[in-house]
């Protein structure tokens, strides 16, 4: 027992701290980001496994109702195997540290989940006053897209069941029909990834362990590659020029070509529409896809081994 909850500390350091900032300083998630969010969710995947894994084993070796509720299927010799019954004092440590650590996330997604209902319900309500609905017998105001009468050039996606895209007609009045459809495609790529739940897991974990390093990228680089895997479906439907000539007359007004580092991504974007970096073949894209999905395993196959060694 004392050797997988070693390992399992080990895997998460790994993956947690050096893994992270190897793969920030990579230039290959520019060209697939995609696969980069995938390999993301690999890494935290990973983390949280070992987490809870170990939390699993350091509670059954520390508390016998623990221990006997999550062995009580499993033959004697399985039990023996974990030699549960001598867990060191660091254990104990440990066992708390991790259960604080999951109440502390659980807590953070929450709070995260409420926060983003009571945005969502804030925004829905402005809309309503903005577009009220039109009288008894004529279509509804509103559906899967909502035009609103405003002379400031925007559009965005807003989450929900179902998903709403919103547009003003200074956006309308602004973009050619191409462009027009370069947006509404980038939005939709948005909503059909269902990009809002991973956002909130990337802040949620962000917030509340911000001296993670995976943690703290996995939040930094979400909010990136979700932009650029939106723009890549819009350039694959519409072209990367047209893609980039509407998000340049959609944020012109925000000093899209500005160097503030509030503005650096949307300049990012667009010299990477204007020049599409080299993509990965189909080829390497799977194997890097399923060595990420492997990756996860990692902790599975520590907790699982000494019961499967036993019963072999």
């Amino acid at each position: 027992m004392t050797f997988c909850l070693l390992l399992l500390s080990t895997v998460a350091l790994t993956a947690a701290v050096p893994v992270p900032r190897a793969l920030t300083r990579a230039a290959w998630p520019e060209r697939e980001p995609v696969v980069a969010l995938w390999v993301w969710q690999c890494l935290v995947a990973t983390v949280l496994l070992c987490c809870l894994t170990a939390l699993a084993l350091g509670a059954a070796a520390v508390f016998g109702t623990v221990r006997a509720q999550l062995f009580a299927p499993a033959p004697p010799a399985v039990t023996a195997a974990y030699d549960l019954s001598s867990a060191p004092a660091w254990a104990a440590v440990l066992t708390l540290l991790l259960a604080c650590g999951a109440a502390w996330t659980t807590a953070m997604l929450g709070r995260e989940l409420a926060e983003a209902r009571r945005r969502r319900g804030q925004a829905r309500a402005h809309l309503r006053e903005r577009a009220p609905d039109l009288p008894a017998g004529l279509p509804a105001a509103r559906g899967p897209l909502l035009v609103l009468e405003d002379e400031y050039p925007d559009a965005w996606w807003m989450p929900g069941s179902p998903a709403q895209l919103i547009v003003t007609t200074g956006a309308l009045h602004r973009l050619t029909d191409h462009q027009l459809d370069a947006v509404l495609t980038h939005e939709r790529g948005h909503a059909r990834a269902r990009h809002d739940w991973l956002l909130h897991l990337s802040t949620a974990l962000a917030t509340g362990f911000p001296r993670i390093p995976l943690f703290a990228h996995f939040c930094d680089q979400t909010h990136r590659l979700v932009e650029l895997a939106a723009d890549d479906t819009a350039s694959r439907r519409c072209g990367h020029l047209t893609t980039a000539l509407a998000l340049i007359e959609l944020n012109q007004h925000r000093g899209v070509l500005s160097c503030a580092s509030t503005h650096r991504l949307l300049g990012e974007r667009v010299d990477r529409l204007l020049q599409p970096p080299p993509r990965l073949d189909r080829h390497h894209r799977a194997l890097t896809t399923t060595l990420a999905a492997l990756v996860p395993l990692l902790p599975l196959l520590i907790a699982f081994a000494p019961g499967l060694t036993a019963l072999a």
